[in-house]
């Protein structure tokens, strides 16, 4: 017997939420499926679900919310045997259109109740959980303006990336992958479990949520046209992930695949995880978490 547990979050992206809950307790009563319904909570901490997951024998927990609030359901609630949806309601929806679950509501819904569980990957820099991306450098200082904007959506994002575009610094890094170091200048480094940013703009064309391995995506310094150019090449997929063994620093983007990266951070680049701010460290431990959770996606 199903039973789901909806969390929605009355502020992620753009969409009306009430319309969204009366629709989705409309279609799940026609589904068949016992459901409750509760918002998202500010701190991220959703361990008080945990009691009524185990009591109630909830078999899913679907999110209508962004990426940020997938992270910190996930991240409470993934060793409760469940399985996880997503309505995407959020400014990217990064993860939701990787595992190609569809931002119309009803479509969405099909899939939580007649998709596929698929154990799927997600990551951890230092302490913290990642499920879909993360950032250092110029992205990451575009997630900070953006968190800060009254008004949020696609238009206010792209309008953050072209206001940084035109003074964005190049910063350090050292970086350790296998027994190989190497440093880098570098405008941005990308951490992808998912193939893109959100908004179906692909940063990582092999990425796979459930291969076992992260694509870093490190574009160096250089000048702002050739920024754009090597960039729409590499989301346009004609860059190919090279062995992680001949990984160096002339290539204009470096591209490869790894289970696990250090990264000293010399220069104080501002970090996101999964779209949302995050405080700066100095330096990232990064590890993949095969199979860690089960998204629901289409059969």
């Amino acid at each position: 017997m199903r039973n789901i547990i909806y969390i929605i979050n009355p502020v992620a992206g753009t969409r009306a939420k009430n319309d969204l809950q009366q629709l989705i307790e409309k279609e799940t009563g026609k589904a068949g499926i016992a459901f409750r319904v509760f918002p998202s909570v500010a701190s991220g901490d959703y361990s008080f679900l945990r009691p009524l997951i185990k009591e109630e024998k909830v078999t899913d927990v679907v999110i209508a919310g962004g990426d940020g609030t997938v992270n910190q359901v996930v991240s409470s609630l993934m060793d409760c045997n469940v399985n996880f949806g997503i309505i995407p309601c959020g400014s990217g929806n990064g993860l939701a259109y990787a595992a190609n679950i569809p931002k119309q509501t009803k479509k969405a819904l099909q899939i939580i109740f007649n998709g596929k569980s698929v154990a799927t990957d997600g990551f951890c820099i230092n302490d913290h959980f990642a499920c879909m991306l993360c950032g250092l450098g110029f992205d990451a200082k575009v997630a900070h303006d953006f968190a800060q904007q009254p008004k949020r959506g696609l238009a206010t994002y792209v309008k953050q990336v072209v206001k940084n575009f035109f003074g964005a610094r190049s910063y350090s890094f050292e970086i350790t992958v296998k027994n190989k170091v190497f440093t880098a200048d570098a405008f941005f480094i990308c951490i992808a479990n998912s193939n893109q940013f959100g908004n179906h703009f692909t940063i990582a064309p092999k990425a796979s949520l459930s291969d076992g391995l992260l694509d870093l995506v490190i574009v160096t310094k250089q000048n702002k046209l050739s920024w754009m150019l090597q960039t729409l090449k590499q989301v346009s997929g004609h860059n190919k992930p090279v062995p992680e063994t001949v990984v160096d620093d002339k290539r204009a983007i470096i591209y490869f695949q790894t289970d696990s990266i250090s990264i000293k951070n010399l220069s104080q680049a501002p970090l996101h995880i999964d779209g949302d701010p995050a405080e700066t460290p100095q330096q990232l431990k990064v590890e993949v978490q095969k199979g860690c959770f089960r998204l629901l996606q289409p059969a």
